[in-house]
């Protein structure tokens, strides 16, 4: 996969899936393959963010913490092969899976300001719940990254809710998403492009391969300029806001 990288021309951010060196469903390599974010796969991720001059968006890596526990853990290099940004996945998925049972959650969802916008990352199942996307676009978030390691079984989730979350908040989101089959489950692939309107620009299809696609993130504000939807938000409490009585 870093040679891959390293071979890119003309390219900005690369993105890659949800613990593509593990595999998500190998369960059982997830103690074994896990590394601390200065042990030798950041490293080799950093040399071919730099050997290829792109912002790299690793996607995640088991991350073995200074404290010992064991997290799902997405990165993001410079071009100079610096890691600029970490996050650690807040939603651990369960539904006949381990990760919950065998990692931690993280606890910090904030953007990060890079050359061409205001990025957040995100991981898989973190799709399905919209509040962390909206505590990251009060953070000023421009540009959505989610890396995915999502089942075929459950695509029409995946191509909907990569729209909604574009939609809802006036973002790019970016999804990569593994294709072909981890440990008997058929991944979806898919991976999208979808604009601050939630029209799809892009899409890959269900093989495994490369998505090449062109945008300008400098054009979320026009679009919330043009339908300033987010500046009519009203926050509840949830407490006392009415109801049946």
């Amino acid at each position: 996969m870093c040679e891959r990288v390293a071979a890119l021309g003309d390219v900005d951010l690369v993105l890659l899936p949800e613990l593509w060196a593990t595999g998500f469903f190998a369960f059982d390599d997830y103690a074994r393959t896990a590394q601390p974010l200065d042990g030798p796969v950041v490293a080799a991720l950093g040399e071919a963010a730099r050997a290829a001059g792109v912002h790299l968006h690793a996607g995640s890596v088991v991350e073995r913490a200074p404290d010992g526990r064991l997290h799902n853990t997405s990165l993001l290099l410079t071009p100079g092969g610096e890691l600029a940004h970490t996050y650690r996945k807040v939603h651990l998925f369960g539904y006949g899976a381990r990760e919950s049972e065998l990692l931690a959650p993280g606890d910090e969802v904030g953007a990060h300001a890079a050359p061409f916008g205001r990025v957040a990352l995100s991981t898989c199942y973190d799709l399905r719940f919209p509040e962390l996307f909206r505590a990251q676009v009060d953070d000023g978030a421009e540009l959505l990254l989610v890396t995915s390691a999502w089942p075929a079984a459950r695509v029409a989730h995946w191509r909907l809710l990569t729209r909604a979350r574009a939609l809802e908040n006036q973002c790019f989101l970016l999804a990569v998403n593994a294709a072909g089959t981890q440990h008997g489950t058929e991944l979806a692939g898919r991976s999208v492009l979808v604009d601050p309107w939630g029209e799809v620009l892009a899409e890959a299809g269900a093989e495994p391969g490369e998505l090449r696609v062109a945008f300008a993130p400098s054009s979320v504000a026009a679009a919330r300029a043009e339908f300033p939807a987010l500046a009519d938000r009203r926050v509840f409490s949830g407490e006392g806001s009415g109801g049946a009585r």
